[in-house]
């Protein structure tokens, strides 16, 4: 089922991706690495920041973005080579690793380690317990997306049964809720933050916080680009690592200035307010090289979720030897 799906998104490709700064399907260039992300958010902004502050240009090559609006496409758009890299969640090549490929996805590095989303109702609840989801309509994300899957695995594990709208894309949650669908909406920074300051609703938990450690989002690409990629590869993990390093040492007022220009129209205080937010829940990891620990309990969620037909070997899918490398130059390990 999954590998149909993406095969269809494959052939509606160019009619999904969205651009965000050079778009298209042409070949790339030597000093391009063309990403295609699941979405535009902080949670990415060691991405953001490591464009912003030169990483990738002292590696060589430069980025392009284009934002899929959903796992299926971003890995369609790998699949199809509509772009070389794709940042979502390791989910999706877990479906093409069960679906089998000629040229398999490999993951090669992740970013975060928990899910992005807070969870955001139509009225304050300081006192917000997650027993009072009981019942209630909730826009959780896509059928089979790790969104909605790490968030039926925080009802679960308390017991809670609440019912999940599935029926709306990825990319349009907000707009349903602002117009009235359902009680409660996960959302991204800085839209959940934005929304809290127009009123239009209210941050009442962290989904990350509570679900705890997972491989949420990671960069992966076809196999042959890889290895004939391998410099590059290694330069964007090292670009990656240094950003990560940055964020997390650096005032959020200051980096915030620096993500002004990959966030029109949202201003440096409210990016200050959603790096505060991701770093107050510890979101990204400092080494990109995944543990087969976390790849395996992000395998027990989806499993959880009805959603796995087989468990793939960590060895099958991802590699780490790059990453580590890097990791050890950076933090002197």
């Amino acid at each position: 089922m999954k590998k149909k799906l993406i095969c269809t998104a494959v052939a509606a490709l160019c009619a999904l991706i969205v651009p965000i700064s050079v778009a298209g399907c042409a070949p790339a260039a030597d000093d391009v690495i063309r990403i295609n992300e699941v979405t535009h958010s902080v949670f990415y902004a060691p991405m953001y920041l490591a464009d912003a502050l030169g990483y990738f240009e002292d590696e060589g090559f430069k980025i392009e973005l284009t934002n899929g609006g959903g796992a299926d496409a971003t890995m369609a758009a790998v699949l199809s080579g509509g772009a070389d890299v794709g940042f979502c969640g390791p989910e999706a090549a877990i479906y093409v690793a069960i679906g089998g490929s000629d040229d398999m996805p490999k993951v090669f590095g992740q970013l975060t380690k928990r899910d992005g989303s807070f969870l955001v109702g139509r009225k304050p609840e300081p006192n917000f317990s997650w027993s009072d989801l009981a019942g209630k309509n909730i826009l959780a994300g896509r059928k089979g997306g790790v969104p909605a899957m790490t968030f039926e695995y925080v009802l679960k594990q308390d017991g809670v049964e609440a019912n999940l709208n599935y029926d709306v894309a990825f990319n349009m949650m907000t707009a349903a809720f602002e117009s009235g669908v359902g009680d409660y909406c996960t959302m991204f920074e800085p839209v959940a933050s934005e929304y809290q300051k127009a009123g239009k609703g209210y941050i009442v938990a962290s989904v990350g916080e509570k679900s705890g450690e997972i491989p949420y989002t990671c960069f992966m690409a076809k196999e042959s680009y890889i290895n004939s990629h391998a410099q590059k590869i290694e330069g964007f993990l090292r670009a990656m690592t240094k950003a990560v390093k940055y964020v997390n040492e650096t005032d959020s007022a200051i980096a915030a200035q620096k993500l002004e220009a990959y966030f029109d129209g949202t201003p440096a205080e409210q990016l200050k307010t959603a790096l505060d937010n991701y770093k107050a829940i510890d979101a990204w990891v400092e080494n990109a090289a995944m543990k087969e620990s976390a790849f395996n309990k992000l395998q027990d969620v989806i499993e959880l979720a009805g959603e796995l037909e087989r468990r793939v070997p960590f060895a099958d899918l991802v590699l780490t030897e790059t990453a580590d490398k890097v990791y050890k130059e950076i933090y002197n390990k």
